[in-house]
């Protein structure tokens, strides 16, 4: 079954996927934008300022949904020792990282407007600068601990303690008294958001899932040379 993560087998896969991604993503990307910018209504408290959301809250899933896919996997090269779990991961680390800033960003833009104030010490944002300084941290194990083995293990207890963070972000909301509104989108029960921003929202976290999904590709696949390379000095 493991067989399936050689280097060998996956490379052809991943060169398929990005060719795949790059045919349709910018016409994906059109459709989501038309929608987001000219086709859905302005809310009727927050008026034109409320089109942030279909940025901010895309960026804000991804950059949780990154560091629970890097703990995860850091938790299986544990177990498994598998070392393409942690290619995968340092491949995922700076894309998470570049949308939990995208969330944290255009969140303090978005509150000017709505709270009237860039920037409050609330919980969920203070957590989401916790999850930006566990990134930072894991990022910078693997960038200045030379020796790899030691990098991979440091990086995997900061990914696996800053899983911690992620409920934490995610029930801070109803935890605390906070400045954020509870969830307006839940997966079981009614969601308090229209369709009308729902689907243009939905069609923007989906056109940025493929764009991450296509730069960690070309990150994995570059990664995966550099192993190739090394190996072949080695001989």
């Amino acid at each position: 079954m493991f067989n399936l993560f050689n280097n060998s087998n996956i490379f052809g896969l991943i060169e398929v996927l990005i060719n795949f991604i790059n045919s349709i993503f910018f016409a994906l990307l059109l459709v989501a934008l038309s929608f987001a910018l000219i086709f859905s209504p302005p809310d009727y408290l927050q008026g034109d300022s409320v089109r942030i959301m279909y940025v901010h809250v895309p960026a804000a899933w991804i950059g949780l949904a990154s560091f629970t896919c890097i703990s995860i996997l850091s938790i299986l090269n544990f177990l498994f020792k598998i070392k393409n779990f942690s290619l995968m991961t340092k491949s995922i680390a700076p894309i998470g990282l570049v949308f939990t800033c995208i969330a944290i960003v255009t969140g303090s833009i978005w509150g000017q407007p709505t709270w009237g104030t860039f920037w409050a010490w609330d919980a969920r944002i203070t957590s989401m600068v916790i999850l930006a300084i566990f990134y930072l941290s894991f990022i910078a194990i693997h960038k200045f601990v030379s020796e790899e083995s030691k990098a991979i293990k440091i990086s995997s207890i900061v990914a696996i303690v800053g899983l911690v963070n992620v409920p934490i972000i995610k029930y801070s909301v109803e935890w605390w008294s906070t400045l954020h509104q509870p969830a307006s989108i839940k997966i079981t029960g009614t969601s308090s958001i229209h369709s009308s921003m729902l689907m243009p929202l939905l069609l923007m976290f989906f056109v940025l899932i493929l764009y991450c999904a296509l730069i960690f590709l070309m990150k994995y696949k570059t990664e995966i040379i550099r192993i190739k390379k090394k190996n072949l000095k080695r001989l």
